[in-house]
């Protein structure tokens, strides 16, 4: 499953690595958006496959965060 952003957003903080383990309601990530921190929260049970940005990146909505397998 691929975890996308919502909103305009600055990462904040990715709290997962590649190849860990995660449960439902993991908050995976931290997006921040007009000042207001939002937890990125996975919505299945998996392992983290990949990341695809790094604390620091601006992204657009829509764009992929990370994927859950």
């Amino acid at each position: 499953m691929e975890l996308k952003s919502k909103m305009p957003s600055k990462v904040e903080a990715i709290n997962v690595a590649v190849g860990d383990a995660i449960t439902k309601g993991t908050a995976v990530a931290v997006l921040e958006a007009m000042k207001m921190k939002n937890p990125l929260v996975s919505p299945v049970d998996g392992t983290i496959k990949s990341i695809a940005v790094a604390v620091g990146d601006r992204v657009k909505p829509g764009a992929l965060i990370m994927v859950v397998e």
